[in-house]
């Protein structure tokens, strides 16, 4: 039951790299990097946190896929 995201497409569309984005949410590239890989789920308030920056809601980034 993976969680799926599409952080790297939104990410893309504001022209932001992962250092930025990490910076932007506080926390590091390898965050970054290991949500848009799907080896690290983020916490709520992180989720809150990037979908504040990309202006749209968490539900456009992150969605469940019941197996």
């Amino acid at each position: 039951m993976p969680l799926i995201n599409r952080l790297k497409e939104y990410r893309a569309k504001i022209n932001v790299n992962q250092t930025e984005m990490g910076k932007l949410v506080g926390v590091s590239r390898q965050t970054i990097s290991q949500i848009e890989r799907g080896d690290y789920s983020p916490s709520v308030t992180l989720a809150l946190k990037i979908a504040k920056v990309l202006n749209v809601s968490v539900e456009d980034i992150f969605s469940y896929e019941e197996d």
